[in-house]
């Protein structure tokens, strides 16, 4: 990957130049000189154009903005009209301006990347500064720097970059400050070209280049399978898929409501972050023609609660996290008793069990018509969100580990709900509504987990209770043990704490009091079953107060750290 600099001019003069480097030479850069032979004709499409003139972010603070292109993560950087000063270099009313070990992040994806543009310069007579672009084809897990680290001295007027990407895959970039320190710059006019809309007629003759096609590259989310095998396709609206590094969504745009929301849940999910409670549209949709972009106020006085299906409990890490399972593509019209009732008590069940395990998650609505505040309705919004008759999720349950689609086998558990979606079940408790995976395969037409071996498959799926999970196992049916401790921060035992255990198949509790070391036990426990650990103490707060576990065999390392 190369990087062409230049002084300003045209923006689309340097797209085009970049892209027919791309087309017309082998990628390579086309030189000033040479670029005088190409057609002013030829323009190449852009994909981002981003000028920082919409949205609003006015402090330094980690956090996400809505801007025209989409939501992007600011990290020590910040935009709007109330933060410019004068000092700040701008082509318009706004730009974006960056301190420290700053980050300006797309937290969305682009395909058939052709050319990264970007205009820098410091900001007012702060010192030099150094930055650099950097691209991730994961959604965001990983990044790889693009080209060279830029320095930037020019305290009179903007520079421009351009990077050549040259990619047809799903891409997102981020623009990092490198030198740290309190010098500040400013970044205006980000665009990234179209590799393969443009149609360039240069007096050179290029070799031909077809337009790419295809789905972004999948992520963690869907390791196990595309149950309705969604693709970035806006000739198949209704199965279209959206691929973010906190969940993936097959979205229909005929409901205004996804399909389904594919999610995977680990321990380093859970963090401190409030919740953001910054409901909002998608604008990611809007490259599908006509498709309805939901807004957080088409539920308001509708009688039913905007739905998440990642909860905002399950991305708990960052603000950027939390903040993206407040997009309207999470969302379906939900009764307040089935959301708030057994739809959330399975939510806090999931979360307590990632001490041990993983868990890949898979949720929708599926029918139409449904029972809110107001009484039944079809849909919300004139007509153009539909209201599911039900809620399901299906779950697989796994140790931590890696290559988890191998892992997966006849002991696997699994979990699997169908919900009415109705008011009167606030108190239910999820288990009630338990059903196979196969049951709800044949409700929605979806084929979840395909990636998994099929005999495997037809084992897993035809359970109808998470106890169905004591197969295969070579400890007596009763007689497995849960110990463990409670300490404090300086690893001192707690004494007379309060220990409970929930056998979550009989909703069975038990109690004791921690020994003068912290230490507690409970025996004669069945094989097999998913018990629930719950520590209380007076003057002790825990980091983790709560944990799941499957006890197959005895268990003697559970350990609750309380923060002082």
């Amino acid at each position: 990957m190369q990087r062409i600099t230049h002084t300003i001019y045209k923006i689309g003069l340097i797209a085009a130049v970049a892209a027919f480097g791309l087309f017309g030479i082998g990628g390579k850069f086309v030189s000033h000189s040479q670029s005088k032979a190409v057609s002013d004709s030829f323009i190449a499409a852009d994909i981002v154009n981003e000028n920082f003139e919409s949205g609003s972010k006015t402090a330094y603070a980690a956090g996400t903005v809505t801007l025209t292109s989409g939501v992007w993560f600011f990290d020590d950087a910040l935009t709007g009209t109330s933060v410019m000063l004068p000092a700040d270099k701008k082509n318009s009313a706004n730009s974006a301006r960056m301190r420290n070990a700053g980050t300006i992040q797309m937290n969305f994806d682009v395909a058939n990347a052709g050319t990264v543009s970007v205009q820098h310069a410091v900001y007012g007579t702060d010192a030099v500064s150094n930055w650099k672009l950097e691209q991730s084809t994961n959604a965001g897990t990983t990044w790889t720097q693009i080209g060279a680290t830029i320095t930037n001295s020019n305290a009179t007027a903007f520079q421009t970059e351009t990077f050549t990407i040259n990619s047809n895959i799903a891409v997102r970039f981020r623009i990092v400050k490198t030198s740290g320190g309190t010098a500040r710059l400013n970044f205006d006019d980000f665009i990234v070209t179209d590799f393969g809309t443009a149609t360039p007629t240069p007096t050179i003759t290029p070799t031909a280049t077809p337009t790419p096609t295809g789905s972004p590259a999948p992520n963690v989310h869907l390791t196990l399978g595309n149950p309705s095998n969604a693709a970035t396709d806006v000739n198949q609206p209704n199965n279209y898929l959206l691929i973010k590094p906190q969940f993936d969504t097959s979205h229909n745009c005929a409901k205004g409501t996804p399909n389904w929301v594919s999610w995977h849940l680990k321990s380093a999910d859970i963090g401190s972050t409030t919740r953001q409670d910054n409901f909002r549209g998608d604008t990611t949709l809007s490259a599908i023609a006509n498709c309805y972009q939901a807004q957080d106020n088409d539920y308001t006085g509708s009688g039913f609660t905007r739905g998440h299906h990642t909860p905002s409990g399950d991305r708990t890490s960052t603000a950027a996290n939390n903040s993206a399972t407040f997009l309207m593509t999470n969302m379906m019209p939900q009764s307040a008793d089935n959301n708030n009732g057994p739809w959330e008590k399975l939510e806090s069940y999931s979360r307590s069990l990632l001490g041990q395990y993983e868990l890949y998650i898979v949720a929708g609505g599926v029918g139409t018509g449904g029972t809110g505040t107001n009484g039944s309705a079809t849909s919300i919004a004139n007509g153009r969100i539909n209201v599911p008759a039900q809620t399901w999720k299906v779950i697989v349950i796994m140790p931590i580990g890696n290559n988890d689609v191998s892992r997966v086998n006849s002991t696997t558990c699994t979990i699997a709900v169908v919900m009415p979606n109705i008011q009167g079940i606030n108190a239910n408790g999820w288990e009630q509504y338990t059903t196979t995976i196969d049951a709800v395969e044949s409700l929605t037409g979806y084929d979840f987990f395909s990636n998994v071996n099929a005999n495997t498959q037809n084992i897993i799926e035809s359970r109808t209770k998470i106890t169905d999970c004591n197969q295969a196992t070579t400890t007596t049916a009763a007689g497995v043990k849960i110990s463990g401790k409670t300490v404090n921060a300086k690893n001192r035992g707690i004494a007379r704490a309060n220990v409970t255990i929930t056998d979550t198949t009989t909703n069975e509790t038990r109690s004791t009091l921690t020994n003068i070391n912290g230490g507690f036990e409970f025996a004669e426990l069945i094989s097999g079953r998913f018990y629930i650990v719950t520590v209380k103490a007076k003057r002790f707060t825990f980091d983790e107060n709560q944990r799941g576990l499957q006890a197959f065999e005895d268990n003697d390392d559970l350990v609750f750290k309380a923060n002082r």
